[in-house]
């Protein structure tokens, strides 16, 4: 999850489209408006009901031409031949 969230901090679509599930992935990503400044995560909760399977629920602050955002999501992962991806999350 940090890993991602740094990723969207340096534009890093390459990563993002690496560690996204092949079943959900989309073919590109937009890159970020020009002024686009991340401002942190917050970890709120996160359970792992098997070794394969996990979900993460955060805060990601943002800031974009003077106004304040937040992206609050309950991720969900899965480990598969020893690499975590990013399936898909429930924004709040």
């Amino acid at each position: 999850m940090r890993s991602r969230y740094s990723a969207y901090v340096r534009d890093l679509a390459g990563y993002l489209l690496d560690t996204w599930h092949p079943s959900t992935r989309p073919l590109a990503l937009e890159p970020h408006p020009p002024r686009l400044r991340w401002l942190g995560l917050d970890v709120r909760r996160h359970a792992m009901p098997d070794a394969d399977h996990a979900t993460v629920e955060f805060v990601a602050r943002s800031k974009l031409g003077g106004r304040a955002q937040r992206l609050h999501e309950t991720s969900r992962f899965v480990r598969e031949q020893g690499r975590w991806y990013y399936v898909d999350g429930d924004a709040r």
